[in-house]
């Protein structure tokens, strides 16, 4: 079998990168919360902090910063858009139609884009752009946390 070794990120795109890794947290949290039959109501709260104070800050700057050194018409571009969009719908009809499948179907949806982009958007951009592209994202990222408050209610510890 063999060993998958944990992708090396350049400087310039581990901020972007750690981001990822909270978002995996959260995917991860939320089937924790289902397997733990917590409350529909307090895993859709959870779900809308994430997504104020996390993933759609997150979004802005994958989608402002990183995609303006690619090319729009690069088929990994129009992926990461398009997933950010089903995400983005995902979490809108929570505030709708909240239910159990959807905030398992998040939780998939968020995995495997993160792990899309890490494995190929990332890669690629780390590939074909020149050192000073990469700096130039760099100094646009923020470096700081997107959020000051944290979410105290720890629904994914088996109790």
């Amino acid at each position: 079998m063999e060993e998958i070794r944990p992708l090396k990120r350049s400087k310039e795109l581990a901020p972007l990168s750690r981001e990822h890794h909270d978002g995996l947290l959260f995917a991860w949290k939320i089937k924790q919360g289902l397997a733990n039959e917590t409350s529909i109501e307090t895993l859709c709260n959870y779900t809308r902090w994430f997504w104020s104070n996390h993933i759609k800050p997150h979004f802005k700057e994958e989608e402002k910063v990183l995609v303006k050194f690619l090319p729009e018409d690069n088929a990994l571009v129009k992926q990461m858009f398009k997933e950010h969009a089903q995400i983005r719908d995902l979490i809108i009809s929570l505030d709708k139609e909240p239910d159990l499948s959807s905030l398992q179907l998040l939780a998939e949806f968020v995995n495997n884009h993160i792990r899309f982009e890490e494995r190929e958007l990332f890669a690629y951009a780390e590939e074909t752009l020149t050192q000073e592209q990469l700096n130039e994202i760099y100094k646009e990222l923020p470096h700081e946390l997107h959020c000051d408050t944290e979410w105290k209610d720890e629904f994914w510890v088996k109790k």
